[in-house]
């Protein structure tokens, strides 16, 4: 199973409930990159762009490249009415962008589904020279907020959680500097959300192993999660940190 390409069965949900970053994170990349008009971004997988309108605000020349033919067409929708928005249905892994070069080449909790090789090497040959290289992303705890609740929940996770295949996915982001990026910077950014019962299933089920997740295990693991939060105030709090890695071509 290419886990990759299962979140184009769930766009509308992908978009509603996956936590969007902050502020501070853009105007970071934005600052490291120079953005303004006339400057060339590339963004690798974009979902729905949970990332993508605070870049293309900056009046740059925005590209995207995404595998997913339903989220491609969801983006499409979703900012075609910007003049300097494209999108690429594509896998950036094999497309062929030519001579194509760009300022800024950035990817939000997408560029680990690459192999490092291929994600380094052609993000670094796509750069000009100076350009930057940004990666983020959102880890996410709930534990410190209600520790009773975490084992609750991992109990749900024991008793019903068996899918057919493991989410492994992982990419050391440091290995950047070994494929002639330099420096590379570390930045985390903090945020709350609260959730409902209902609410953190529906957030809960837009991860790619729970979409997958079948009968007779996944009624009982969404009922299951619910009834953890409801008997608990109906409330999860989620203690968000936004990670960003910043590196440069030289």
């Amino acid at each position: 199973m290419d886990f990759r390409k299962v979140f184009d069965r769930i766009p509308e949900e992908f978009d509603r409930w996956r936590p969007r970053y902050c502020q501070a994170l853009f105007d970071d990349v934005t600052a490291a990159a120079g953005l303004a008009p006339g400057k060339t971004v590339l963004e690798i997988g974009p979902g729905t762009g949970q990332a993508t309108e605070p870049i293309l605000k900056t009046g740059c020349d925005y590209t995207a490249i995404e595998l997913g033919e339903h989220l491609t067409a969801f983006m499409r929708e979703k900012f075609d009415r910007y003049k300097n928005f494209s999108i690429v249905n594509d896998d950036f892994e094999t497309h062929d962008f030519g001579k194509e070069t760009f300022d800024l080449v950035y990817s939000a909790a997408a560029i680990q589904w690459i192999p490092e090789k291929t994600a380094f090497s052609k993000t670094y040959e796509m750069l000009k020279p100076g350009g930057v290289l940004a990666m983020f992303l959102t880890r996410s705890e709930y534990q410190s907020s209600d520790p009773a609740l975490y084992d609750r929940i991992h109990e749900v996770y024991s008793e019903y959680f068996h899918p057919e295949q493991n989410y492994t996915c992982r990419l050391a982001y440091e290995n950047a500097q070994d494929y002639g990026f330099t420096p590379l910077e570390r930045r985390e950014y903090h945020a709350q959300r609260i959730l409902t019962a209902d609410e953190y299933a529906a957030f809960s089920a837009t991860h790619c192993d729970h979409i997958v997740l079948e009968e007779p295990y996944r009624t009982k693991f969404f009922d299951g999660l619910r009834k953890a939060v409801r008997d608990a105030g109906d409330r999860i709090v989620f203690n968000d940190t936004f990670v960003l890695y910043l590196t440069r071509k030289p």
